[in-house]
């Protein structure tokens, strides 16, 4: 572990020192099981926001998350949160085993899981994000403890990710769609937005492409009234009311009418 490179990983001071925070207390908390400490999400290929992105990590372990190590866990991401409350509720983590990674599809356990400012209780299993969260990982991922992702993750066929994401969809998303209150929050419609994007992109690119870039390409190919839709998604940022309810759960079915072709 390399302290002064974490330091200097990004150009947001608060979000390196962050950084350096979780890597020097989760290699001090886990200890021996740690087998690596991955960095992910938009901070990993360019597409960071401070208004709208999290810090999103994953971290690899020989054994499960003890309950001394989960509060200890628990107490650091309290401490972070105190130091840098403006990034208390947008720290995204994951804890899971050595042997659920060679697993295309989903593990059936639950794992412990940070984000809006708590682990969730109690550990949520994974979903048809599983595989895409992989796929990111071994081409894009960056290891601030121990291997780099490729070393850990098999190859993961574009195919099989382009069939969660169509799995994402219509088992996650096209659901919810005659539902307004599943959408009430301008994060979640936001959020939806762009993960569409990415859903319609992947279908016919190969690689990993950002939420920025997905929805660009979206906005030349289908015009309005997505084009709209989703600048609205790429300028919000917390704290903005995106008011775009009805057009999101439109969307979604636009969607799944497109990916019926593929």
């Amino acid at each position: 572990m390399d302290l002064n490179h974490i330091a200097r990983l990004t150009p947001h001071q608060d979000v390196s020192d962050i950084l350096v925070r979780l890597a020097s207390g989760i290699d001090s908390i886990l200890g021996d099981s740690l087998v690596a400490f991955w960095l992910t999400g938009s901070l990993t290929y360019g597409d960071f926001d401070r208004g709208s992105s999290d810090i999103d990590y994953l971290v690899v372990l020989e054994e499960p998350v003890t309950t001394t190590q989960r509060e200890s866990l628990k107490a650091l991401h309290a401490d972070i949160g105190e130091r840098y409350p403006d990034w208390r509720e947008r720290i995204e983590g994951t804890y899971v085993t050595r042997d659920m990674l060679p697993n295309v599809l989903p593990p059936v356990q639950g794992r412990p899981y940070v984000n809006g400012g708590a682990f969730w209780e109690p550990d949520p299993p994974y979903g048809n994000e599983w595989l895409l969260n992989l796929y990111v990982l071994r081409e894009r991922g960056i290891a601030l403890i121990g291997p780099d992702p490729a070393g850990l993750i098999g190859p993961v066929a574009i195919e099989d990710v382009r069939e969660a994401s169509k799995r994402d969809l219509i088992e996650e998303w096209l659901p919810k769609a005659d539902d307004p209150a599943a959408f009430a929050d301008s994060h979640i419609q936001a959020y939806v937005t762009l993960t569409l994007c990415r859903i319609l992109h992947r279908a016919v690119h190969d690689g990993v492409a950002s939420k920025r870039v997905a929805s660009a390409w979206v906005k030349e190919t289908y015009g309005e009234p997505w084009n709209s839709l989703a600048e609205r998604a790429e300028r919000w940022s917390h704290g903005i009311d995106m008011n775009a309810n009805a057009e999101v759960r439109d969307f979604i079915r636009f969607a799944r009418h497109e990916l019926s072709a593929y």
